[in-house]
């Protein structure tokens, strides 16, 4: 058994004993079972799956990293959350808003453009993550 903590600047967002971790990384999903060597990767925005008791399920994170020592995986992201948690509508009307923004770009600060772009690739993940079901 893994214990798997997603941390938020704002909260926990999950904390339990799990059997297996998948999670976004900038260089492709990574898999976690028990006895999984020492790492610390860069997370990027995304679909993390989670098997607990032989059911998946599913949560959204934004950027961030993750380390696996022992059969402790941390995730420390700008942003996640639960499928249950998941506005369908607030989701798409932030994509309106960041896309938005973006088009009218006109001298915007290169970090804000990255910002805009970030909650846009995390709100597609949210959509993906709570419209996988259907």
């Amino acid at each position: 058994m893994l214990t798997l903590e997603i941390v938020t600047p704002e909260a926990r967002v999950y904390s339990d004993t799990i059997e297996t971790v998948v999670i976004p990384t900038v260089e492709g999903e990574i898999g976690i079972l028990p006895g999984h060597i020492p790492l610390i990767t860069q997370v990027t925005d995304g679909e993390l799956r989670v098997t607990k008791n032989g059911q998946v399920s599913y949560l959204a994170v934004g950027a961030g990293f993750a380390q696996v020592q022992g059969d402790k995986v941390s995730v420390l992201a700008e942003r996640a959350i639960t499928e249950e948690k998941i506005d369908e509508k607030t989701v798409e009307e932030a994509i309106q808003r960041a896309e938005a923004a973006l088009k009218a770009k006109q001298d915007m600060d290169p970090g804000e453009v990255e910002r805009l772009e970030g909650v846009v690739r995390f709100s597609i993940a949210q959509l993906g993550v709570k419209r996988r079901g259907r």
